[in-house]
């Protein structure tokens, strides 16, 4: 099993899970992170790290947030590693429980 960055991190993008992962598997996008399944090691340090509680156990990522598991599994493949917490979008409080915010994904 791995753990699985939701529709919440969307235009937030908090990094306090980034400094808890012992593997790096954290990759960063532009207004978005997302996890490696290959290289999660399904430790659960992140998910309660998360202001936004943005991440979840692939076992219990809600519903309608399905295709999600996918998109972590993509485009891990494509963004950079990120290892180091970092400052979350200004506007990040604003966004956080904002809801269906894949339309904002920036790739």
């Amino acid at each position: 099993m791995t753990f699985v960055v939701g529709d919440n991190c969307i235009r937030c993008k908090y990094t306090d899970c980034v400094d808890v992962c012992p593997v790096d598997c954290f990759h960063e996008g532009p207004n978005f992170l997302v996890i490696d399944p290959d290289e999660c090691i399904d430790c659960a340090l992140c998910e309660p790290e998360c202001p936004a509680q943005a991440i979840f156990a692939e076992d219990d990522v809600p519903d309608d947030q399905h295709a999600y598991i996918a998109l972590n599994a993509e485009l891990s493949q494509i963004w950079p590693v990120i290892n180091e917490q970092k400052d979350a979008l200004p506007d990040a409080a604003e966004w956080d429980g904002v809801t269906d915010k894949l339309q904002y994904l920036e790739r």
